[in-house]
């Protein structure tokens, strides 16, 4: 997955014009893609536009909820979980 890519995405949809916050968006694409593929077993296609903005509003939804304990949005749910079917189960 192109990490510039998914920054520069998910700086469009929050709204973000400056640099000031690109490395902290970095790491957090960073650990998103790492967990989706090496906890979840998930293979991200950087073809696909599905996987890509999956990862686009995941990571602005970990991005918006830092100081939130609150959990994942039904939506984000039910997408990760069409990743798992598609992927044979996970």
């Amino acid at each position: 997955m192109n990490i510039a890519t998914v920054v520069g995405l998910v700086k469009e949809r929050l709204g973000i014009k400056t640099t000031i916050r690109d490395a902290y968006l970095t790491a957090i694409v960073g650990g998103v893609v790492d967990e989706l593929e090496k906890e979840k077993g998930l293979v991200l296609d950087e073809a696909s536009p599905y996987h890509l903005m999956f990862v686009v509003d995941y990571v602005t939804w970990r991005y918006q909820s830092r100081d939130k304990d609150t959990g994942m949005p039904r939506h984000l749910q039910y997408r990760l979980h069409n990743l798992y079917i598609h992927a044979g189960g996970g």
